[in-house]
Protein backbone atom coordinates (compact mmCIF):
# COMPACT_ATOMS: atom_id res chain seq x y z
CA UNK A 1 0.00 0.00 0.00
CA UNK A 2 1.18 3.68 -0.69
CA UNK A 3 2.44 5.87 1.67
CA UNK A 4 1.49 9.15 1.48
CA UNK A 5 0.69 12.60 3.25
CA UNK A 6 2.41 12.44 7.05
CA UNK A 7 4.36 14.90 9.00
CA UNK A 8 7.86 15.72 9.05
CA UNK A 9 9.95 13.14 11.03
CA UNK A 10 13.03 12.75 9.30
CA UNK A 11 15.38 15.62 10.01
CA UNK A 12 15.35 17.43 6.36
CA UNK A 13 18.85 19.23 6.63
CA UNK A 14 21.35 17.65 4.73
CA UNK A 15 25.05 17.14 5.81
CA UNK A 16 27.81 15.28 3.83
CA UNK A 17 28.28 11.80 5.55
CA UNK A 18 31.03 10.82 7.08
CA UNK A 19 33.72 8.25 5.48
CA UNK A 20 32.02 5.17 5.75
CA UNK A 21 34.14 1.57 5.23
CA UNK A 22 31.50 -0.32 4.92
CA UNK A 23 29.31 1.55 2.25
CA UNK A 24 32.41 1.95 0.41
CA UNK A 25 32.75 -1.28 -0.05
CA UNK A 26 28.99 -1.89 -1.41
CA UNK A 27 29.46 1.37 -3.41
CA UNK A 28 32.93 -0.94 -4.99
CA UNK A 29 30.54 -4.40 -5.31
CA UNK A 30 28.03 -1.64 -7.00
CA UNK A 31 30.38 -0.42 -9.83
CA UNK A 32 31.62 -3.85 -10.30
CA UNK A 33 28.28 -5.81 -10.75
CA UNK A 34 25.75 -3.31 -12.11
CA UNK A 35 25.93 -1.69 -15.69
CA UNK A 36 23.61 1.23 -16.85
CA UNK A 37 25.37 3.04 -14.15
CA UNK A 38 24.82 7.03 -13.69
CA UNK A 39 27.80 9.12 -12.16
CA UNK A 40 26.19 11.72 -9.96
CA UNK A 41 27.71 14.75 -8.48
CA UNK A 42 27.46 15.56 -5.16
CA UNK A 43 25.51 18.23 -5.29
CA UNK A 44 23.15 16.63 -6.68
CA UNK A 45 23.27 13.37 -4.47
CA UNK A 46 22.89 15.62 -1.75
CA UNK A 47 19.67 16.98 -3.90
CA UNK A 48 17.34 13.49 -4.32
CA UNK A 49 19.07 12.66 0.07
CA UNK A 50 16.36 15.59 0.62
CA UNK A 51 13.65 14.85 -1.76
CA UNK A 52 13.76 11.29 -0.55
CA UNK A 53 13.66 12.56 2.91
CA UNK A 54 10.82 14.93 2.27
CA UNK A 55 8.83 11.79 0.77
CA UNK A 56 9.73 9.72 4.04
CA UNK A 57 8.49 12.73 5.98
CA UNK A 58 5.34 13.41 3.71
CA UNK A 59 4.52 9.39 4.32
CA UNK A 60 4.91 9.45 7.98
CA UNK A 61 7.22 6.86 8.09
CA UNK A 62 9.14 7.09 11.43
CA UNK A 63 11.64 3.99 11.05
CA UNK A 64 14.60 5.54 11.09
CA UNK A 65 17.05 2.03 11.69
CA UNK A 66 19.60 1.74 9.18
CA UNK A 67 18.65 0.28 5.97
CA UNK A 68 18.90 0.49 2.15
CA UNK A 69 16.14 2.55 0.27
CA UNK A 70 15.72 2.86 -3.57
CA UNK A 71 14.87 6.27 -5.09
CA UNK A 72 13.51 6.75 -8.66
CA UNK A 73 13.10 10.08 -10.42
CA UNK A 74 10.36 9.40 -12.70
CA UNK A 75 10.85 12.90 -14.44
CA UNK A 76 11.17 12.70 -18.18
CA UNK A 77 14.72 14.44 -18.31
CA UNK A 78 15.96 12.27 -15.70
CA UNK A 79 14.67 8.79 -15.60
CA UNK A 80 17.22 7.03 -12.94
CA UNK A 81 17.09 5.08 -9.71
CA UNK A 82 19.34 6.00 -6.29
CA UNK A 83 20.53 3.22 -3.92
CA UNK A 84 20.85 5.16 -1.18
CA UNK A 85 22.03 3.31 2.34
CA UNK A 86 20.87 5.10 5.83
CA UNK A 87 22.75 4.53 9.00
CA UNK A 88 21.59 4.72 12.60
CA UNK A 89 23.89 7.38 13.08
CA UNK A 90 21.44 9.70 10.12
CA UNK A 91 24.03 9.96 7.21
CA UNK A 92 23.10 9.25 3.71
CA UNK A 93 25.55 7.41 1.61
CA UNK A 94 24.87 7.07 -2.40
CA UNK A 95 25.56 3.55 -3.05
CA UNK A 96 25.30 3.78 -6.98
CA UNK A 97 23.02 4.76 -9.65
CA UNK A 98 21.13 3.61 -12.91
CA UNK A 99 18.89 4.46 -15.61
CA UNK A 100 15.48 2.86 -15.76
CA UNK A 101 12.39 3.87 -17.76
CA UNK A 102 8.71 4.29 -16.06
CA UNK A 103 5.17 5.35 -17.50
CA UNK A 104 5.06 7.05 -20.82
CA UNK A 105 1.28 8.04 -21.12
CA UNK A 106 -0.41 8.99 -24.45
CA UNK A 107 -1.24 5.45 -24.98
CA UNK A 108 -4.62 3.38 -23.74
CA UNK A 109 -3.52 1.36 -20.66
CA UNK A 110 0.01 3.44 -19.83
CA UNK A 111 -0.15 5.29 -16.50
CA UNK A 112 1.96 7.79 -14.95
CA UNK A 113 4.30 6.19 -12.46
CA UNK A 114 2.44 6.72 -9.07
CA UNK A 115 4.55 9.14 -6.25
CA UNK A 116 5.20 7.76 -2.82
CA UNK A 117 6.92 5.35 -0.26
CA UNK A 118 6.41 1.70 -1.50
CA UNK A 119 6.76 -0.99 1.24
CA UNK A 120 8.31 -4.04 0.17
CA UNK A 121 5.87 -6.52 1.75
CA UNK A 122 4.70 -10.10 1.54
CA UNK A 123 1.49 -9.16 1.26
CA UNK A 124 1.95 -9.06 -3.02
CA UNK A 125 4.85 -11.93 -3.12
CA UNK A 126 7.29 -11.48 -5.80
CA UNK A 127 7.72 -13.92 -8.07
CA UNK A 128 10.21 -14.50 -10.96
CA UNK A 129 10.31 -14.33 -15.15
CA UNK A 130 9.35 -17.57 -17.53
CA UNK A 131 11.38 -15.43 -19.89
CA UNK A 132 8.94 -15.91 -22.25
CA UNK A 133 7.97 -13.40 -25.49
CA UNK A 134 4.95 -12.17 -25.52
CA UNK A 135 2.96 -11.31 -28.93
CA UNK A 136 5.43 -8.37 -29.71
CA UNK A 137 8.50 -10.85 -29.29
CA UNK A 138 9.49 -9.00 -26.25
CA UNK A 139 10.67 -10.41 -22.78
CA UNK A 140 8.25 -8.48 -20.83
CA UNK A 141 9.59 -9.06 -17.26
CA UNK A 142 13.48 -9.85 -18.94
CA UNK A 143 15.26 -13.11 -19.46
CA UNK A 144 13.73 -16.66 -17.19
CA UNK A 145 14.60 -16.11 -13.39
CA UNK A 146 14.45 -12.43 -13.21
CA UNK A 147 12.94 -11.15 -10.01
CA UNK A 148 10.05 -9.03 -10.17
CA UNK A 149 9.26 -7.02 -7.52
CA UNK A 150 5.84 -6.30 -6.98
CA UNK A 151 4.56 -3.48 -4.65
CA UNK A 152 0.30 -4.16 -5.32
CA UNK A 153 -1.98 -2.54 -6.55
CA UNK A 154 -1.88 0.95 -6.54
CA UNK A 155 -3.85 4.34 -7.59
CA UNK A 156 -1.74 6.21 -10.31
CA UNK A 157 -2.86 8.44 -13.08
CA UNK A 158 -4.05 6.85 -16.82
CA UNK A 159 -2.37 7.91 -19.56
CA UNK A 160 -4.75 8.26 -22.01
CA UNK A 161 -8.31 9.72 -22.12
CA UNK A 162 -9.39 11.90 -19.58
CA UNK A 163 -6.07 11.17 -17.48
CA UNK A 164 -8.53 9.86 -14.27
CA UNK A 165 -7.28 8.00 -11.31
CA UNK A 166 -7.44 4.33 -11.08
CA UNK A 167 -5.93 1.00 -9.90
CA UNK A 168 -2.36 -0.47 -11.74
CA UNK A 169 -0.23 -3.03 -10.54
CA UNK A 170 3.31 -1.44 -9.45
CA UNK A 171 5.92 -3.53 -10.46
CA UNK A 172 9.36 -2.93 -10.38
CA UNK A 173 11.42 -5.53 -12.99
CA UNK A 174 14.07 -6.48 -15.56
CA UNK A 175 13.26 -5.90 -19.28
CA UNK A 176 13.61 -7.42 -22.46
CA UNK A 177 17.48 -7.93 -23.39
CA UNK A 178 17.57 -7.31 -26.91
CA UNK A 179 15.11 -4.56 -27.54
CA UNK A 180 14.05 -2.56 -24.93
CA UNK A 181 16.80 -2.69 -21.61
CA UNK A 182 19.15 -0.38 -24.41
CA UNK A 183 16.54 2.15 -23.97
CA UNK A 184 16.80 2.13 -20.90
CA UNK A 185 16.95 6.38 -19.80
CA UNK A 186 13.42 7.26 -21.73
CA UNK A 187 10.01 7.07 -20.29
CA UNK A 188 8.73 3.82 -21.86
CA UNK A 189 6.50 1.51 -19.66
CA UNK A 190 2.93 1.23 -19.05
CA UNK A 191 3.53 2.48 -15.36
CA UNK A 192 5.88 0.23 -13.46
CA UNK A 193 9.84 0.51 -12.81
CA UNK A 194 11.74 -0.68 -15.61
CA UNK A 195 15.42 -1.68 -14.45
CA UNK A 196 18.71 -2.52 -15.79
CA UNK A 197 19.15 -6.58 -15.47
CA UNK A 198 22.28 -6.30 -13.52
CA UNK A 199 20.20 -4.24 -11.10
CA UNK A 200 17.77 -6.70 -10.41
CA UNK A 201 19.86 -9.38 -9.56
CA UNK A 202 21.92 -6.67 -7.82
CA UNK A 203 18.98 -5.99 -5.48
CA UNK A 204 17.92 -9.75 -5.48
CA UNK A 205 21.37 -11.84 -4.76
CA UNK A 206 22.22 -8.91 -1.54
CA UNK A 207 18.67 -8.71 -0.14
CA UNK A 208 18.58 -4.96 -0.67
CA UNK A 209 14.64 -4.50 -0.24
CA UNK A 210 14.00 -7.49 1.83
CA UNK A 211 14.02 -6.97 5.11
CA UNK A 212 10.68 -8.48 5.41
CA UNK A 213 11.41 -11.26 3.82
CA UNK A 214 14.41 -12.14 5.65
CA UNK A 215 12.22 -11.87 8.45
CA UNK A 216 9.71 -13.95 7.79
CA UNK A 217 12.91 -16.76 6.55
CA UNK A 218 13.76 -16.25 10.22
CA UNK A 219 10.48 -17.20 11.31
CA UNK A 220 11.11 -20.27 9.74
CA UNK A 221 9.01 -19.75 6.92
CA UNK A 222 10.29 -21.16 3.19
CA UNK A 223 10.34 -18.95 0.20
CA UNK A 224 10.69 -20.15 -2.85
CA UNK A 225 10.85 -16.72 -4.41
CA UNK A 226 14.30 -16.15 -2.56
CA UNK A 227 17.83 -17.64 -3.98
CA UNK A 228 19.67 -19.99 -1.76
CA UNK A 229 23.28 -18.79 -2.16
CA UNK A 230 22.60 -14.85 -1.21
CA UNK A 231 24.74 -12.82 0.21
CA UNK A 232 22.80 -10.37 1.72
CA UNK A 233 23.89 -6.54 2.81
CA UNK A 234 24.13 -5.60 6.06
CA UNK A 235 21.79 -3.56 6.17
CA UNK A 236 18.42 -4.59 3.88
CA UNK A 237 15.48 -2.57 3.81
CA UNK A 238 12.23 -1.92 2.37
CA UNK A 239 11.38 1.36 0.69
CA UNK A 240 10.89 1.84 -3.12
CA UNK A 241 10.24 5.38 -2.64
CA UNK A 242 9.33 7.47 -6.13
CA UNK A 243 9.68 10.76 -6.97
CA UNK A 244 9.73 13.79 -9.85
CA UNK A 245 12.51 16.43 -9.13
CA UNK A 246 10.30 18.26 -12.31
CA UNK A 247 13.50 18.59 -13.81
CA UNK A 248 13.57 20.58 -17.07
CA UNK A 249 16.71 20.40 -18.77
CA UNK A 250 18.40 16.43 -18.86
CA UNK A 251 21.40 16.89 -16.51
CA UNK A 252 24.71 15.96 -18.25
CA UNK A 253 24.78 12.61 -15.60
CA UNK A 254 22.13 11.07 -16.72
CA UNK A 255 22.50 11.60 -21.05
CA UNK A 256 19.35 9.73 -23.24
CA UNK A 257 19.76 6.65 -24.67
CA UNK A 258 20.83 6.34 -28.08
CA UNK A 259 17.84 6.13 -30.70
Amino acid sequence: MMLCLGVALWPLAVAAAPPDPGADAWRAQFAREVDHRLEVPTADQARYVALLKQALADANVTDTSAQTLLLVDRSPQVQAAFVILHTEQDAWSFIGATAVSTGKVGSYNHFLTPLGVFPHTLENPDFRSEGTLNDNHIRGYGRRGMRVFDFGWQQAQRGWGTGAISQMRLQMHATDPDVLEARLGNVASEGCIRIPATLNVFLDSHGLLDVVYEQAVNDGRHLWVLKTDRDIIEWPGQYMVIVDSLTQERPVWSPAPKP
